[in-house]
């Protein structure tokens, strides 16, 4: 009956699927806050012994980006932007969601929470308010409702908590998205000791003070393929690893003052929870009970007896679970995703892996519907470049499985979570590697996925877009049809009018205009339109801070010239992605009737 059901349900059923994450739990332990898309947009929800049903915090016109408890006080320090822009202020919310004050009521520039100090009297923010390109450090005092930059310079310094005495600050500082330092800023006196001197790239993250005031437990690549998690002892700076070197740390928190650690595995796609407790002898500990997916994020309560996590599975959707550590016991806490769709009717993808043009094994996750095809086919490229896709759930890949469609979500190199070798293999003059892997997707589908070869389209956002846009125009005998959203269509007119403050980062992915224009025009797409075969749809949102929305005009008037078949939606209160579900429902729905008409 399930399945009978599902087959009439419109991708807007699917787009309504809602979603739960990022618990924050309150000072007295009593209440979850959650942000949810039971609204139109991203909101702040509460749940509580007295009141089991959510119930809704904020009501702002545009998403909530962050929800984070006060530790001693009813109040959350919320983060919110307006249409997409990415520039966040931070709002003091009680916990009923009556009063609502912008703190830092600055709306041309990005303010990024950094955590609250043990008292909860001050919490610690990164800002371009000073020149717009870099990122300073500020603690801002509750009291007196005053905020004072502790560490500016001309980087990208961003917040990482107190130390365990409150008296300093972590700051990050990021040289590019795979190199970083960290400092610890005494508040009063300014004074940056230097934290993690390295040569060549290592990153580290997460900070976490022992209560010892000597110990902070950390997350680090340095020296490793992967990233580990490690402890740096403050008066020496040795940097002890309580890992190994086979897959990514990639979160981690604290309490009991450092004697309980929690972190987050990604093995090979599919998260990991373990426990830690540093005066245990049989060493860490795989936490049971929780749905196969991707752990988005996790809140430890502060005695370290549960654990609140957020877990993307490809059978339960996005909702919230706590794990008590001690008992064992694993309960869903939110039942967001329930009512649209039946979850029966997920599909959970298979991992395969696939040769490319040089015989690296390329590995990805492959979604099948029922029947024994052949089938269309749609290949989801993730951005980044370095992000990865990973066991969860999209609401859109379902959606087209249960219309016949297969979806291959690869990691081509160049992608995280395999290793620094591997996220370094399409670097600068490498970039169409990375783009030659997608063709060979397309020779493993057809040999090995019971695919239809005149029926396969590539989809995908942000570099993910570019991915697209190369794609059909390097490999135009390849695909069917291309779905592009926030799309780069030309490497140097990107780098020239990304925001100011995320160029230099983006430069030691791409390169630079000066030191490789030459190469950004041999190999963008905008240079190559007269190739493409494939029909187009190209999605935009006019607040784009990341990829300029001049991407997507440059594409379409150049497609539209050659009378290419193509069709543009342009929003304008989106930015870098579609957020609304008003507008999720029209891009969606635009995207499946335009696949539908062109593969099936």
């Amino acid at each position: 009956m399930a399945d009978k059901w599902s087959e009439g349900l419109s991708c807007a059923r699917y787009m309504q699927i809602r979603a739960a994450y990022s618990a924050t739990r309150s000072h007295d332990g009593k209440t979850i806050f959650f942000l949810s898309t039971m609204s139109a947009a991203p909101q702040v929800y509460r749940l509580c012994e007295a009141i089991p049903w959510p119930v809704q915090v904020t009501f702002f016109d545009d998403r909530v980006m962050g929800v984070y408890a006060h530790p001693t006080e009813p109040y959350l320090i919320v983060s919110s932007d307006v249409g997409g822009s990415e520039r966040a202020q931070l709002y003091l919310v009680s916990h009923d969601g009556q009063t609502v004050e912008n703190l830092t009521n600055d709306m041309a520039h990005v303010h990024q929470f950094g955590g609250f100090s043990s008292t909860g009297k001050q919490f610690v923010y990164a800002s371009n308010a000073r020149d717009d390109v870099h990122f300073d450090v500020y603690v801002y005092d509750l009291e007196t409702r005053a905020s004072r930059c502790v560490f500016g310079t001309d980087d990208t310094n961003y917040a990482a908590g107190f130390s365990a005495d409150d008296r300093s600050v972590f700051a990050l500082r990021m040289h590019t998205n795979v190199n970083a330092d960290l400092f610890l800023v005494d508040i009063e006196s300014g004074d940056a000791l230097h934290l993690t001197h390295h040569q060549g790239d290592a990153h580290f993250s997460h900070p976490r003070a022992d209560a010892d005031g000597r110990t902070v437990h950390l997350i680090t690549d340095l020296d490793s393929e992967f990233a580990r998690l490690a402890t740096l002892d403050l008066e020496t700076l040795a940097l002890t690893y309580l890992t190994d070197d086979s897959w990514d740390v990639e979160l981690l928190e604290v309490a009991q003052g450092g004697k309980r650690l929690v972190y987050s595995v990604n093995e090979d796609g599919t998260s990991a929870l373990f426990v830690l407790d540093r005066d245990y002898p049989g060493g860490a500990r795989r936490v049971k009970g929780l749905p196969v997916g991707t752990i988005v994020d996790f809140d430890l309560s502060k005695d370290g007896a549960h654990v609140d996590v957020t877990v993307s599975s490809p059978l339960h959707a996005v909702e919230v679970w706590r794990v008590g550590l001690d008992d064992g016991e694993c309960r869903r806490l939110t039942f967001a995703s329930e009512g649209s769709v039946p979850h029966e009717t997920f599909v959970e993808p298979e991992l395969i892996a696939y040769p490319s043009f040089d015989g690296l094994m390329i590995k990805a996750y492959y979604y099948k519907p029922k029947g024994d095809g052949p089938f269309p086919v749609i290949v989801d490229v993730h951005g980044g470049p370095e992000g990865q896709s990973t066991n969860l759930f999209p609401a859109l890949r379902q959606y087209f499985v249960q219309c016949g469609y297969a979806v291959l979500a690869p990691n081509v190199r160049g992608s995280s979570g395999y290793g620094r070798t591997y996220l370094h293999l399409d670097d600068v003059r490498k970039r169409m590697d990375s783009v030659a892997d997608l063709a060979h997707a397309v020779d493993w589908l057809c040999e090995h996925g019971n695919a239809r070869r005149d029926a396969i389209a590539v989809m995908g956002g942000s570099y993910g877009g570019f991915m697209v846009l190369a794609a059909v125009t390097h490999y135009p005998d390849r695909f069917a049809a291309g779905v592009d959203l926030v799309g780069i269509a030309n490497l140097r007119t990107f780098i020239e009018n990304t925001s100011p403050y995320r160029r230099h980062l983006r430069e030691c992915e791409y390169g630079t205009v000066e030191a490789d224009g030459d190469f950004f025009d041999e190999i963008s797409p905008i240079h190559h339109v007269d190739r493409i075969t494939a029909p187009m749809i190209v999605i935009h949102g006019a607040n784009d801070p990341r990829v300029p929305i001049s991407e997507a005009e440059q594409i379409v008037e150049a497609l539209q010239k050659r009378e290419h078949p193509v069709e543009y939606l342009r929003f304008e209160d989106e930015g870098h992605g579609v957020v609304k579900l008003p507008n999720r429902i029209k891009t969606y729905t635009a995207i499946a009737a335009f696949l539908d008409r062109h593969l099936k």
